[in-house]
């Protein structure tokens, strides 16, 4: 094909795409049933993990729950049976180490089968200036919220190919598509979340496994305990989320195959004008929203918790 026809094909199909996405803004897509999936959550001992575990069990899949914490996983082992779970599996397993992650994967597939969900949702925060951060914390954060991905992705992915059938899910951050003062190595972490994960959908499309999908859910504060401390400068503008409202966002996200989701809606309007702002102009936007002193009051999540 020559430039100009493929040029002309390119311009066609990005006019189609957009009025499609217009369309499902008015009239969603339909939500795809998840009863009978094998559903694993890293990071699942409480948070929005806990969350997903339990919405997903009261959608008939069965859940594989993994962190790091037992007691943790009890609490959302028996929550998730009292939510009508069939079948729930729970595995200490410390994400931050790759033969740890390797050998607990190797226990789900004997013991429960093949993971057709995978949600990368376990993460940590230093929450320091990055002079400040210790190197320990620093090489913790990034096993935990990135090279974790790359080893449950090498453990599940290749039964999802096979099948050409799952669904990759990463609950990155907000914090992943910009800086964030006394987040850098979190938000190191989370841009790094997002580029593979963006990479994998490529590579997927690629081979042709389009039963593969994912999906990377971008969201702000979390109510979680994690930010404990922060304060949003504009509230109605970035409020702090709830953890049952981003829950419930990203399980509708993964039933409607949908690649994305920010939250709140504003970010989108928001990200998509740092993209054609000078540099000094999204310098100054990021002190407008707070980014420079969001974390001055950074607390997180107690130690018990």
């Amino acid at each position: 094909m020559n430039f100009f026809l493929e040029t002309l094909t390119v311009f066609g199909l990005l006019v189609y795409y957009l009025l499609e996405s217009l369309v499902f803004l008015i009239v969603p897509k339909r939500k795809k049933n998840v009863s009978g999936e094998i559903v694993l959550i890293t990071g699942a001992g409480n948070g929005i993990g806990r969350l997903l575990s339990l919405k997903f069990a009261s959608l008939g899949a069965t859940v594989v729950l993994w962190d790091i914490n037992q007691e943790g996983l009890k609490e959302t082992s028996r929550l998730a049976r009292e939510n009508g779970a069939v079948r729930v599996h729970c595995y200490v397993c410390d994400c931050s180490k790759r033969q740890d992650v390797y050998r607990v994967a190797d226990q789900v597939k004997k013991e429960v089968g093949d993971v057709s969900i995978l949600i990368n949702n376990a993460g940590v925060v230093t929450g320091k200036r990055f002079i400040d951060s210790p190197d320990s914390l620093v090489e913790k954060t990034m096993e935990v919220n990135i090279m974790a991905h790359f080893w449950t992705y090498k453990a599940f992915l290749p039964a999802m190919m096979a099948s050409n059938h799952g669904h990759l899910v990463s609950i990155a951050s907000s914090a992943g598509l910009t800086g964030v003062n006394r987040l850098s190595d979190y938000c190191a972490s989370k841009f790094a979340a997002v580029g593979f994960a963006e990479s994998i959908h490529l590579e997927m499309r690629d081979l042709r496994k389009t039963g593969v999908k994912t999906t990377i859910v971008c969201p702000y504060f979390i109510n979680t305990g994690m930010f404990d401390g922060c304060r949003t400068k504009w509230p109605r503008l970035l409020p702090t989320l709830e953890p049952e409202y981003v829950a419930e966002k990203i399980i509708t996200a993964i039933r409607r195959d949908q690649e994305i989701l920010v939250l709140p809606r504003s970010l989108y309007f928001l990200f998509a004008l740092k993209n054609i702002l000078p540099v000094k102009g999204t310098v100054l936007v990021a002190d407008y929203l707070g980014n420079l002193c969001v974390m001055d009051s950074f607390k997180g999540r107690a130690k018990n918790n």
